[in-house]
């Protein structure tokens, strides 16, 4: 069972070998997530994005060759393995609406309970264990998965939990964003009420299209 989320890192997409502004027009971009690749063409239209497969070290290395212009990785990923002096510029959140959990550990134990879980909870950091669960419940209503050109953000503030999401299509012509608010206590109703709206908003005539041809 999921007895914890601690403390987030950063939730941001980040910028590798150049600011976004600073790719020259047509250049070649690299990033393994259809989210980003989607958001990136809608709004960045005039660049080649194209998907960049292997561990950070191999994409750093494909960099530096030359293959890319510039990549866009999670800053998070960057930070733990300890390349953060590689980040050119991190992206806000409202511009590249990250993937839904980004930046934060899950902490699972056996759900029959005992001390395991009792010592997991002491790790847990309940703003971000809220804005995780109401990022996985938004991405539940849309019946996606991994693998689909959606962004999910929630902060938490004041007792309030505010949610962005987007719904891009993979060549970045379609994309519909929504943002709500609520009490903190119910981060999933917040969640599958987002959910609701995009997907009434044009979200889900874009899942349908990903969907039939996945």
């Amino acid at each position: 069972t999921l007895a914890a989320v601690p403390v987030r890192e950063d939730a941001r997409d980040a910028v590798v070998g150049s600011t976004l502004a600073g790719i020259p027009q047509g250049a070649r971009v690299g990033t393994s997530s259809l989210r980003r690749q989607a958001q990136l063409k809608a709004i960045r239209p005039d660049l080649e994005v194209t998907p960049l497969r292997g561990n950070l070290d191999t994409r750093l290395r494909k960099l530096d060759e030359g293959q890319f212009s510039a990549i866009l990785l999670a800053a998070a990923g960057l930070k733990r393995l300890g390349w953060a002096e590689r980040i050119e510029e991190l992206l806000p959140v409202e511009l590249m609406c990250p993937a839904v959990g980004q930046g934060a550990l899950a902490i699972e134990t056996r759900s029959d309970g005992g001390r395991g879980q009792t010592a997991a909870r002491m790790l847990n950091h309940p703003e971000t264990h809220a804005a995780v669960s109401a990022e996985r419940a938004l991405l539940r209503g849309l019946g996606g998965g991994c693998q689909v050109p959606v962004g999910a953000h929630a902060m938490v503030q004041q007792g309030r939990l505010t949610l962005r999401a987007v719904v891009v299509s993979p060549d970045g012509s379609m994309l519909v964003r929504r943002e709500t608010a609520g009490v903190v206590e119910e981060p999933e109703s917040i969640g599958s009420r987002l959910a609701e709206e995009l997907l009434r908003a044009g979200a889900e005539q874009i899942l349908e299209a990903v969907y039939g041809t996945s």
